[in-house]
């Protein structure tokens, strides 16, 4: 019985008075007694009967719930997400308040990249608190719940994470109870999605469980684009004794968007720079991207003795991507055989990429309870060690399609591919104009990582209000980029170092009431020069900043962070409140020119301050609602280049807010609805300030957007419910990212239906 049909089933108690004894002392046989009552929800963080809010973090580093963790964690539950329609993270975590998404730059588009408080966050995703590392498209179907940690994380997280970290808390077998479901899903635009999650215990020492995933679906109103995943995950429990837990995982994800569309782009001149109209979709007929996953996971929680728990986590893993896209832009053509000029959407010569991802990690963290000086403390002590490495080229591109426009001025032979002809009669084959295919190159990089890292960590309750927090973590690494011409194999750079980063934590909280408290916190996170595999060392995005052909002399970037909040749990615990303030400065910058290595070192210095609000849980007994809100504000402190001083960072949106509120009607039937806002964007180089003209307009701007969606369920029986989601339901027009020069305006989906039947066996 899944979170999502938890919330449906009638919370209904029919139970008969017994009647009074016979006189004749016969026993009377009582009719049977049926109730229906709300689901087991399998997520052991669960706040048991309320979908929507989470209790505990599915990382046991965090020995408080998550009322009393003196940070900002927001969580997206399993219900959540099923009632959001939304199924892959992309679309659950841009609709989340502080966070945008990139382009994944130029094209470069291994996968999702997110942007959290104004920093990139693409590389840190974690799964179950392990990186996840290469940048793979990423699905829902076997997650749990998503906690996104605000703020400078590194004593938590590693290297990077400076807005924070993404982590995925994926499904586990458990021994609570048998439970299979399966949901069946279609809609418009050709959209089918089918998922099982079947849980199975065998005795009382083994479960298993099994969770599937087949979807495909055309892009809404941008035919042909499609999308198709397909996905497997296996956990297998056993239960050696009362103390001793052992887990084996097995998670395969199969993604590949076919002719996937990069959006639209922007036309005109500041400041009359605006999205363009009715662009078609030019995506050609062999453009793909593709993800492959696969990996293996063995978890043991062993209870040594009652004060002392070791936590392990150990996996293996392979990931292989690649995609070949084709953009466009407006630009002046000519006919080649009048030499007429014209204006008109054109063809790019394409963007290719290809990376495997070769990763295993090992986390150990040993949980103490202990009572010093008359004080109660919950000591974690962690090792980690992690090996990645990160081997990725490109495709040669050729093209067999006849060229229709010329790029230069007067008559003479066509050189190029445009969507109309010079009297704006569009092309009838444009998504075949080009006759584009992709064969794969060797290999140009061969990145690689490995890190050994401590940490120690220790909650303590001072008094009976105040509890303090603090953790500190050292990470050594060992970083190797190797650079080659893949035509000739000549390696053109071999630049390696390692250093040792050091960041810790703080964290001090007072209970004003048993429900209420009151917190401070400070927080460090350093990044890598070079530590951005799919970047090599174009400086410009996150790659290796190169002096005379060395990649070391520099200081790792540094981010600390100051938040002030609340946290107040109302209503017996089934809603959570929370307000924060904070502040992030972040120094150290290496500050990149290009797609090539040059730039500068520890040049750059900027700042976020914001605040955010939460709400997750019951408002009323029949109503659910998780709302988010956040203003914020950057701005460049320190620049080599002087004009970006006083600037706000790039892709940064200064307000955002979120709601999804769900109202049960009735015992069957429920209904609900979203609502997502974000102002407008100003697009730029990643890490550094947005792009202005000398007059100060925005160079690429992304207009605000508001975009709402509804749901209703209605629920049959006890097995059976059917859930409708209209995605868009005002089929608004809306951008969500822009590269620099203002191509690869990514679009929003349009309005889309989709049907979701569920069944519980």
């Amino acid at each position: 019985m899944g979170i999502s049909t938890a919330m449906f089933i009638p919370l209904v108690a029919m139970a008969q008075t017994t009647p009074a004894k016979p006189a004749d002392d016969k026993t009377q046989a009582l009719p049977e007694v049926q109730i229906y009552g709300k689901a087991l929800d399998p997520n052991p963080n669960a706040e048991s009967g309320v979908p929507y809010k989470a209790k505990t973090s599915g990382d046991s580093r965090h020995t408080r719930p998550l009322a009393e963790t003196p940070q900002t964690i927001s969580v997206i539950t399993k219900a959540a997400i099923d009632d959001s329609g939304l199924t892959e993270l992309k679309q659950i975590l841009s609709a989340q308040p502080g966070i945008t998404l990139g382009t994944g730059e130029n094209g470069n588009a291994f996968g999702d990249r997110y942007i959290i408080r104004g920093q990139e966050a693409r590389s840190d995703v974690f799964v179950d608190g392990l990186r996840d590392p290469g940048m793979t498209t990423r699905e829902s179907f076997a997650i749990e719940q998503l906690e996104i940690s605000k703020g400078p994380s590194s004593s938590f997280a590693g290297r990077g994470s400076a807005g924070g970290a993404v982590n995925a808390i994926t499904k586990q077998a458990t021994l609570d109870k048998d439970f299979s479901k399966v949901s069946i899903g279609a809609g418009t635009d050709n959209q089918k999605r089918v998922t099982a999650d079947i849980n199975k215990g065998f005795g009382d020492n083994f479960a298993l469980r099994a969770n599937v995933l087949y979807g495909d679906e055309g892009i809404p109103d941008r035919s042909p684009s499609n999308r198709n995943r397909k996905g497997v995950a296996l956990s297998g429990l056993w239960e050696a004794n009362e103390n001793l837990f052992v887990t084996l995982d097995y998670y395969g994800l199969r993604t590949e968007d076919k002719a996937p569309d990069l959006g639209y782009y922007l036309v005109g001149t500041v400041p009359d720079r605006v999205p363009a109209k009715n662009v078609p979709v030019y995506a050609q007929a062999n453009d793909f991207l593709k993800s492959d996953v696969d990996t293996l996971t063995a978890r043991v929680k062993w209870k040594i003795a009652p004060a002392l728990t070791l936590n392990s986590l150990t996996r293996y893993g392979k990931s292989g991507n690649s995609y070949v896209t084709t953009g466009a832009s407006s630009a002046t053509r000519y006919d080649g055989a009048t030499g007429k000029a014209y204006t008109t959407g054109v063809l790019d010569n394409g963007h290719t990429g290809w990376q495997d991802v070769d990763y295993f990690a090992h986390q150990s963290n040993l949980r103490w309870d202990k009572e010093l000086m008359g004080l109660k403390h919950e000591f974690i002590f962690g090792a980690e060690y992690t090996d990645h490495k990160v081997v990725s080229g490109n495709f040669a591109v050729s093209n067999s399609g006849a060229f229709n426009c010329k790029t230069t001025a007067g008559i003479g032979a066509n050189n190029g591919y445009c969507f109309t002809d010079s009297n704006g009669v569009p092309v009838s084959n444009l998504n075949t104009l080009a006759g584009r295919n992709g064969i794969r190159q060797g290999w140009t990089q061969n990145w690689q990582v490995k890190t050994i890292a401590l940490t120690a960590m220790d909650t303590v309750d001072l008094t009976d209000r105040f509890t303090a927090f603090g953790g500190l973590r050292a990470d050594y690494f060992d970083l190797s980029l190797i650079r080659r011409n893949n035509t000739t194999a000549a390696i053109t750079g071999d630049y390696s170092y390692n250093d040792t980063l050091v960041n810790g934590h703080l964290g001090l909280s007072y209970k004003v009431t048993p429900k209420l408290i009151v917190y401070g916190s400070m927080a460090s996170a350093q990044d890598i020069n070079g530590g951005e595999a799919d970047a090599g060392t174009s400086s410009g995005y996150g790659g290796a900043v190169l002096y005379q052909n060395q990649i070391a002399g520099a200081k790792p970037e540094t981010s600390i962070n100051l938040e002030l909040g609340a946290k107040w749990n109302l209503f017996d615990d089934k809603l959570l409140a929370t307000a924060a303030i904070f502040q992030t400065k972040k120094s150290d910058v290496m500050e990149g020119a290009n797609y090539d290595t040059i730039g500068t070192f520890n040049t750059g210095k900027n700042r976020v301050q914001g605040i955010e609000f939460g709400l997750a849980g019951d408002v009323t007994e029949k109503l659910s609602a998780q709302v988010g809100l956040a203003i914020l504000r950057s701005k460049v402190l320190d620049s080599a280049t002087a004009s970006n001083i006083g600037r706000p960072l790039s892709n940064f949106a200064e307000k955002s807010f979120s709601a999804q509120a769900k109202y049960q009607l009735t015992n069957a039937f429920s209904f609900g609805a979203t609502a997502r806002y974000e102002s407008d964007r100003c697009g730029g180089q990643p890490d550094t300030a947005a792009g202005y003209t000398a007059t100060g307009y925005c160079s690429q701007p992304v207009p605000s957007f508001a975009v709402y969606d509804v749901f209703a369920a209605y629920r049959f029986s006890k097995k059976l419910d059917l859930r409708v989601n209209v995605l868009n339901a005002t089929n608004k027009d809306y951008y969500t990212a822009v590269y620099r020069s203002g191509s690869f305006l990514y679009k929003g989906d349009a309005r889309a239906v989709r049907l979701t039947l569920n069944y519980e066996m």
